[in-house]
């Protein structure tokens, strides 16, 4: 069984692969759109001084999220 956690919990600084974004359907196209597509390695770049939001690396580009974004983001630490 694989273990999964979400990417809020991805410590700054390793890797994961995305396994699937749950998400109402607008907020899901627009992350998917983002790059976080399953299978897709995203990493976490940067945390800000407050905690919120996360720089993460996906496709080439950093963008940052919120916690709260990133938790509906299902990943499989590398």
């Amino acid at each position: 069984m694989e273990d999964l956690t979400t990417l809020d919990r991805l410590a700054v600084g390793r890797k994961a692969a995305v396994a699937g974004v749950s998400a109402p359907e607008g907020q899901r196209r627009r992350l998917l759109e983002l790059g976080f597509v399953p299978g897709g390695v995203v990493s976490a770049v940067q945390e800000s001084p407050w905690g919120d939001p996360v720089a993460y690396a996906v496709c080439g580009a950093v963008i940052a999220l919120r916690r709260a974004d990133a938790r509906q983001i299902a990943v499989r630490q590398c």
